[in-house]
């Protein structure tokens, strides 16, 4: 069976290279925030141009920390989209906020710019920007919102590293960018791990703070803060994989346009606009009969999943913030049907096409 995923393929495309930067962190006697972190933050930071960082202990936390960041709190209020992981909504959550459900739109499943408005109350603080599958929302659009609006754009760039809107890299658009390391992103670590981005370096200066209990000084907390360190193993082992990111880029679009070549006429395929350049970080179509066409790969010998099954608005843990089956359409609708298909760097071409082969070979 062809897995959706395989981070311990790249793993071990990578092996000497990870196993270095294990010897050198072990030699080194640092293993928390020390020079491995520094240098993943400059390095990562230059690659894409996105100002100053600050390494933290995963994407959720990131998040979490850029809200804090851009002194969103109690009382606040945030839209974000509904058709995301319920990582977005908890980090809202975790900082007293109140998560805000918008419908997307129908051609990339990101937050739909048209639909901003009906949210707005005085308590509107935040938009969230998710970037779906690897596909860059509609950052001018939102942008411009946010600008006449007086809100704070976040951009939560989870399965995004590398992607492209307007010419720039997504995460130099907002206020703050949250990003994941976690080891199926398509810059994976051997575990947990998440950075917080901006051009704003008074912002990414309260992120460090903030990552290690509010300390301005040693020992003296300068406002409540956490325990959110991106550790020193990990940040060697993003150093290590880095300078190879843009490559397996390169191949993941390989991959999607042999699968979209295969697709038949009633499947969906999710993508980043024209103008934009997505990572292909999943590779999702939409399904109207999702679970005939999953048997159909599956006795294929090809895997699927979904991402996601339930919108955070009918989920039980956000019942209490209204809505409700029928309040978001476009959203509910693609639940119903998107799935995922394997997409990673490592695939072989006769992998590539088995799974082509299945998708053209199936009737809806």
């Amino acid at each position: 069976m062809i897995p959706v995923a395989a981070p311990h393929a790249a793993f071990s495309r990578h092996r000497a290279a990870l196993d270095a930067a294990y010897r050198r962190v072990l030699d080194s006697g640092r293993y928390i925030l020390g020079p491995e972190v520094a240098a993943f933050e400059s390095e990562f930071a230059a690659q894409y141009e996105l100002g100053a960082a600050a390494g933290v202990a995963n994407g959720t936390e990131a998040l979490w920390l850029a809200l804090r960041a851009a002194k969103v709190g109690p009382n606040d209020e945030v839209i974000l989209p509904t058709l995301t992981a319920s990582a977005t909504a908890a980090a809202v959550v975790e900082c007293g906020a109140r998560p805000v459900f918008a419908d997307v739109a129908p051609a990339d499943l990101n937050l739909n710019p048209t639909e901003l408005a009906k949210h707005l109350t005085p308590h509107t603080h935040a938009i969230i920007a998710v970037h779906l599958y690897g596909n860059p929302a509609d950052l001018t659009a939102l942008a411009a919102f946010c600008a006449s609006h007086n809100l704070q754009l976040i951009e939560d760039c989870a399965q995004a590293h590398g992607a492209r809107h307007a010419g720039r890299s997504v995460g130099t658009f907002g206020r703050a960018a949250a990003w994941s390391f976690y080891p199926t992103k398509n810059l994976g670590a051997l575990g947990d791990g998440g950075l917080v981005t901006s051009l704003d370096l008074a912002l990414v200066a309260r992120a460090r703070e903030l990552r290690e209990y509010g300390w301005r000084d040693r020992f003296v907390s300068a406002e409540p803060g956490w325990n959110s360190r991106l550790d020193e193993m990990q940040a060697a082992f993003l150093r290590a994989r880095l300078p190879y990111l843009e490559a397996d880029h390169a191949r993941r679009r390989g991959l999607a346009a042999a699968y979209r070549a295969a697709l038949p006429a009633r499947l969906h395929c999710l993508q980043a606009r024209p103008d934009d350049l997505g990572v292909e970080h999943l590779f999702v179509v939409q399904a109207p009969n999702r679970e005939h066409f999953r048997s159909h790969l599956r006795a294929a010998g090809v895997a699927t999943a979904i991402h996601y099954p339930v919108p955070l608005h009918l989920q039980p843990a956000y019942a209490s913030l209204g809505g409700g089956p029928g309040s978001l359409p476009v959203a509910e609708a693609a639940s119903a049907q998107v799935v995922s298909l394997p997409m990673y760097p490592e695939l072989t071409d006769a992998e590539v096409a088995q799974v082509a082969g299945a998708i053209a070979s199936y009737s809806p």
